[in-house]
This record gives structure tokens, sequence and C-alpha cells, in this order.
């Protein structure tokens, strides 16, 4: 024990000047004048040496990583740091800094603490720094090393940058979790270390640094007011993913991606709604957490900060169906059968603005879904009918309808389906032809969206709401709010969903025994008007058309009976037309 004491005391005057070590000294006089004739503070020289380790001469290079590795184990040998750090340590890290061997405990309690509000500038930068240092070689993080060190050796040779060593163990630990592999070739003790060394590095971009490289110049344009840490420049070039340049962009994007796949990747979500998850996912693993909370969202306890970020995350999801990991497995069939056009023009490294999904729920009004897809897409819908911010292609073209329509529904801080409804109501005064089409497609016309992709008719996208609130009346959240009682009344026997509970209230509308609440007989006649509107700019195209749409339609009962009615009179007329003949004929004979 006392030789341990006199190794750390003679190591903390090393880390404090390199003139008392001789051997650094000497192996690095030239770096040291090269990199760091500025830096004369105490502590200063080996800091510099740090962030300068990739440029130095290799015999240097060596020396400080040997000093880093230890500091790395004892974090203690960085007097500097631990007095800047003393109110945090004994505050939040007392038990591990009280043990005679760190083995790297201290560094990970400080780095886990570093955003509380104790927390001092100069701590912060201290342990930013050696965060920073530590992305050099993954031998400079001793936890990480130990638990891991057989597991490089056998599966990542001549890796040694600490990012590079985490993507290989981690897509190594993916396609065994993928490929449902009977033993993880990567060890349980090294898989549970480089999850907190995932979540470590989600904290600050800069810890990643092919993503900082990649936007270090759209970071300088859209957020260089922005404090680095908290994942804040992450989260501020998601909100300017569109202005990004084409490289930032594809790395933000495929971020997103493997945030979705992992919610707990997912830093900001993580810390806005730390308490949430507690609350209401406390038995949710990695995977579902995003998921989970969705399901939690409108409640009357969840945060009004955590539900704010839900909404976000779930517009991204609604941007690309890629970026949602549930939906891309349940319409796994699907995507490539009904919207395979979409993919052909598509580019690898291009988003699809919502087109795919906006693909999948004109299909969903056709009933031509395999069921869990159409699950999903039901449950896209019935959110984007209460949040129009969910749906991507009536943003991207309908924001000057909304902005000069609806804009006070639009400022609302509750969205509960007023700007759909506003949209709806005005339809007639939206002048924008692919706004229209984002609002008023109905159901009965299935094959309006093939028929247009072809004619490039202008109407197919506003017409889309209208079709999918009569396929389903929980998409329609005005209408069916108006028609609650109602449908309580009258149609409560009806199984929801494919139609039939709009179609039990287009019955009761016609039959003149049945008194709807007024409110929702008005909503009705509103929709019928619509409809109508969408019929006259939408035709059927052909026969085989034709007959699809009324099969399709929830009011098919209806207008079968009235097909019927007209064949067995045109079958009558015909009948009474033929014997007239036939007797006409016969006197001219016999005359």
């Amino acid at each position: 024990r006392e030789c341990r004491a006199e190794v750390q005391r003679i190591l903390h005057q090393r880390a404090m000047d390199v003139k008392l070590d001789p051997a650094l000294q000497d192996k690095c006089l030239i770096d040291l004048g090269k990199w760091c004739s500025e830096k004369t503070e105490t502590g200063q020289e080996l800091e510099c040496l740090q962030d300068h380790l990739d440029d130095l001469a290799v015999e240097c290079r060596d020396i400080v990583g040997n000093l880093t590795e230890l500091e790395s184990e004892d974090i203690q040998i960085e007097a500097l740091l631990m007095r800047a750090c003393e109110p945090i340590i004994q505050n939040f890290c007392h038990d591990v800094a009280d043990n005679q061997i760190d083995s790297g405990d201290l560094m990970e309690c400080l780095i886990q603490n570093k955003h509380q509000k104790d927390m001092n500038e100069k701590c912060a930068i201290g342990v930013t720094h050696f965060q920073l240092v530590q992305m050099k070689d993954f031998r400079f993080s001793y936890k990480f090393k130990m638990a891991c060190k057989e597991d490089v050796l056998k599966l990542c040779p001549n890796i040694k940058k600490k990012v590079d060593v985490v993507i290989c163990l981690s897509t190594t630990v993916r396609n065994d979790t993928l490929q449902e592999a009977k033993e993880h070739r990567v060890s349980l003790k090294c898989r549970k270390q480089l999850r907190v060394e995932e979540l470590e590095m989600t904290e600050d971009i800069r810890l990643e640094p092919d993503l900082y490289e990649a936007c270090k110049s759209d970071i300088k344009n859209y957020c260089s007011t922005v404090q680095y840490g908290n994942a804040q420049i992450i989260e501020c070039l998601k909100e300017n993913k569109k202005q990004l340049s084409t490289r930032c962009h594809q790395k933000v994007f495929k971020l997103q991606e493997t945030e979705m796949m992992d919610p707990e990747l997912d830093y900001t979500l993580m810390r806005v709604c730390k308490q949430m998850i507690k609350r209401f996912c406390p038995e949710a693993d990695s995977k579902t957490m995003l998921q989970c909370l969705k399901q939690n969202k409108n409640s009357e306890l969840m945060d009004p900060k955590c539900k704010q970020m839900i909404t976000k995350r779930q517009i991204t999801q609604n941007t690309d169906y890629r970026l949602n990991p549930v939906l891309r497995k349940a319409c796994k069939a699907d995507i490539p059968k009904f919207c395979h056009g979409i993919l052909t023009k598509a580019k690898d490294d291009s988003e699809l603005e919502g087109q795919v999904i906006s693909c999948l729920k004109l299909r969903y009004a056709d009933q031509r879904l395999s069921s869990d897809c159409e699950d999903q897409i039901r449950i896209i819908i019935q959110e984007s009918a209460l949040d129009y911010r969910l749906d991507p292609q009536l943003q991207l073209h309908c924001s000057d309808e909304i902005a000069n329509l609806c804009a006070e529904e639009a400022a609302a801080q509750e969205q509960t389906g007023q700007v759909e409804e506003c949209l709806k109501v005005n339809l007639l005064k939206i002048k924008t032809e692919l706004c229209k089409k984002s609002i008023t497609t109905t159901d009965w016309i299935p094959l309006f969206y093939k028929a247009l992709s072809t004619m490039n008719f202008p109407f197919q996208e506003v017409l889309n709401m209208l079709k999918e609130s009569k396929a389903d009346i929980f998409v329609d959240p005005v209408l069916h709010t108006a028609c609650a009682l109602d449908i309580k009344h009258h149609c409560a026997a009806i199984t929801p969903g494919r139609g039939r509970q709009m179609s039990c209230l287009m019955e009761a509308l016609e039959d003149k025994r049945v008194r709807l609440q007024p409110e929702c007989k008005k909503r009705l006649n509103d929709r019928i008007e619509m409809w109508s509107y969408a019929a006259k700019v939408a035709p059927a195209d052909g026969f085989s058309d034709l007959a699809m749409q009324v099969m399709t339609s929830p009011s098919k009962n209806y207008i079968l009976s009235v097909i019927s009615g007209s064949i067995c009179i045109l079958f009558l007329i015909g009948l009474m037309c033929g014997r007239i003949t036939k007797r006409v004929t016969r006197e001219l004979k016999d005359r």
C-alpha cells in the first residue's frame, strides 16, 4: 500500500509538470515546442500533448499514451481535475472516490454527473477533455479496455481508435442478435461496458468524430449559438436537417435511424422523458421505449415537455418509413408491393418525405394491406388526424393554406384535429392543386392514386383525408366526436374499422325513422358534400375500377340496392316492350 501511494504521488507530480518526467520531456521536447509553446501553465502541457496525440512523433506518442492509459485507471493522478471537481465528487461520487483502487469508476461517475446543476465549468471542461482524449485509443478507457480487451483482439484486430472499436463490436452484437445466433461472439461483460460507452458518446457530437467532421460547416452555419454537450448540437442539426449539406444530412439520417431502432441512444429523449419513463415504462426494454412513450403520450399525467419531445420524434418517424422500425417490419411485404414506384425513383441517400407512408394510407383506405401493416397505418392515420404536423405530405403541400386559412387552429397548443377540419371546411377556397390532393380522396376511388400517377391529375393529395375518414371514422376526430352518442346508440354492435361504423351512420342518416344528434347530422352532410366533390374531380377509370370502388365503399349496400332496383326496372321495361313488339308483329302478319 505504501509503495502504491508513493507511485501515485510521483505520477501526480509528473501529470502536473512534464519537467518532472525526464523521459517525457526528453522524447517530447520537439513536439512541446511545435504544438504547446503557448501552454505554459501547470498541467496544460500534458493536456496539449494529449490533444495532439495523433500528430506527435512515435516515441513521444508512446510515452504520452502510456501516461494517459495510467490516468484512465486512476483519474486522481490528474490533480488539477480533482481539485476542480471536488464539489461534484463530494456530492455524487464520494463512494467511488474513497476506494483505494479506482479502476476507472471515478471518471465514469463524473461523466454521468457532468450536467448536474452543481457542476462547475472547469470540472466540466476537464471531464469533456478526458472523454475526447479517450476517443483516440480504446486503451485510454480503462473499464472498456479491461472488459473488451480479448474481444477486440479476436474481432477487431488492428483497430485502435475507440470510436472504431465501438462500431466494430456493436456491429458484431447487432448481427448476432438479428441472426439469432446461439452464442454471442462478444462476451457478456464486454457487451455491458459497450452499452455504457455507446450511451456516453451520444451526449456530445465531438465524441462521434465521423458525424462531427461531416457537419462542421453546418454547425457553424446553423448551430453557432448552441453549446456543446447535452446533445444540443445534435438536436440542432436534426431541426435543421432539410438545410444541411448532403454529407451531413446523410450522417444525421443514419444517426436517427440508429436512434429509432434503439431509442435509449437518443440522449435528448432519454433526458427530457427520464421521469416519464420511470412512471409509464419501467418494464420496457431499450428497443420499445419510444413505442411505450407514444402509447402514453395523451395521459393526463404525461409531462408537457416529454409530450412535446415524443411528438417531435413521431414527426421524424413519419417523414420516412425507415425511421419507424415497427412499421417497417409490419409492412415488409406491402411496401415493395404497393409503393414500388416511389422506391425505384428515390435515391439511396435521400429521404422520402412521407411518400411511402402516404402510399400505404391510400392502400389502407382501399383495404388492400396485410393485417399487421393495416394496424400500424391505422395508428399513424389516427395520430396524424389529430395533429397535422405528423403528416409530412400535408405540411409540404398545404403550408401556405394552413398559414392563411387556419393560422389560429395551427397555433393552438393542443392539436385535436382542428387544422384538418379547417382545411376540409375551406376546401373550395384552396387554390393550390397539390394541397387539394392532400385532403379529399374518397374511399370509393381506390385506384385514384394509380390513375393520377400516370395522368398527373392535380387533385389527388388533398382528397386523402376524406378517403381515410370514410374508410374508418376513428381517423376523423371531429366527426367521431360529433357522432359519439349516435355510434353508441345505433352502431354499438358494429365492429370498428373498414368503414363499417361509417356505413352504419350513413344508413341511419338515410333512415327517416332514426333521429341523429344535430351536430352529427350536420357533420355527416358536410362530409357527403366533400365526397361528392371528390367524386366529380376523380371519376372511376373503367368498369373494373368502378366495381371495386362500389365493393369497398361503406355505402356498398345502398349502392347495390339502387343498382339492383335500376336493373329490375330496366328488365321490366324491356319485358313489356318485348311483348308489345311481339303483338304488333303478329297483327301485321295476320293482315
